[in-house]
């Protein structure tokens, strides 16, 4: 087991350094250094000088990612790609192109992002699962029919729509809860009840679908058909076999979703002008600030590594054929 994590950890450093480099690349194909200069400085009236400062300040009056007029190898690691990099590995996120501290930034808005996708994550697969066992408790019949056609009618309709529909219809008409917003404390609460609503109602298309998928297939083994055969109701069945041999590829489902638990949602907290790292991330794009581009990247592919290993690990315990070996 140590063996297996060990290896795991030193194959996640080549596909981190290729991350970093394809969002390094993606990044200053469309922006020049320049561009980040003048969009923080004001686009009209400002001179070279100051554009150039501001690139010294920062480390973007340096070669992109090779130097040709250094010796040795400062040529490749007086570099912008070496420069902002080699601190990510130690998680040095340093400070945004506006003087911001990222790391300081993260610590705080990392909890309104939890605060709104853990009820999502949790909520939403306990009534996936349950909407998705009630329909193959009831396969084959009309009720597995209606609960097919609602999962296709949601998983057709845009999140847009249940975002400004709710927020229309419970935020404005109803009145019920505020359409946009965040407090301290508990007064949070009332700010997240409809973005979690909304997360869940939309994703219970998709989710139903595909464990009702899961349990379909389940269902249909030999053993199942045996265990029906001594006498075991049908709820047992679903519950005690093919629940519990299903855990393994809802398990692998559910580490998708473990990077937006710290990274957040970026509609929701756009829409809903929740301060967590979800719309932290939106804003830093809108204002071409790369540091924290790289920053949020960077710790959304260490979350999934860590995610994807953790999930490995997770299969020892709900299956006991599955061994991890050295």
């Amino acid at each position: 087991m140590f063996a297996y994590i060990v290896r795991r950890i030193l194959y996640a450093f080549p596909i981190l350094i290729g991350v970093n480099a394809l969002t390094f690349a993606l990044f200053f194909m469309v922006n020049t250094p320049d561009d980040m200069a003048r969009m923080n400085l004001g686009i009209k009236h400002v001179t070279q000088e100051s554009m150039d400062t501001w690139k010294h300040e920062r480390g973007y009056d340096k070669a992109l990612l090779w130097n040709s007029e250094a010796e040795g190898v400062d040529k490749a690691t007086d570099t912008i790609f070496f420069d902002k990099s080699l601190s990510l590995f130690v998680f040095q996120f340093g400070q945004a192109d506006d003087g911001r501290d990222i790391a300081a930034d993260i610590k705080v808005r990392m909890w309104p992002s939890l605060a709104i996708a853990v009820p999502i994550f949790i909520v939403g697969l306990l009534v996936n699962i349950t909407f998705a066992m009630l329909m193959v408790f009831f396969r084959a019949t009309y009720i597995d029919l209606a609960g097919v056609v609602i999962c296709v009618i949601i998983m057709s309709i845009s999140s847009l729509f249940y975002i400004i529909g709710g927020q229309f219809i419970i935020g404005k008409l109803m009145q019920l809860v505020p359409i946009s917003g965040y407090g301290d404390g508990l007064s949070a609460i009332k700010f997240l009840i409809l973005p979690v609503l909304i997360g869940i109602v939309s994703g219970i298309g998709a989710g139903s679908r595909w464990y009702r998928t899961l349990f379909l297939e389940e269902a249909s083994k030999d053993y199942v058909r045996t265990a029906r055969a001594k006498g075991l109701s049908e709820t047992q069945v679903l519950f005690r076999h093919v629940l519990k041999n299903t855990m393994i590829p809802i398990l692998t489902g559910a580490v998708v979703v473990i990077p937006t638990l710290f990274m957040g949602s970026l509609i929701l907290e756009s829409f809903f002008g929740i301060p967590g790292l979800g719309s932290y991330t939106i804003d830093a794009i809108r204002a071409q600030d790369f540091a924290i581009v790289r920053a949020m990247v960077f710790l959304g592919s260490v979350l999934y590594i860590i995610g994807l290993i953790l999930t490995d690990i997770s299969y020892t315990l709900v299956d006991p054929r599955v061994r991890l070996d050295g």
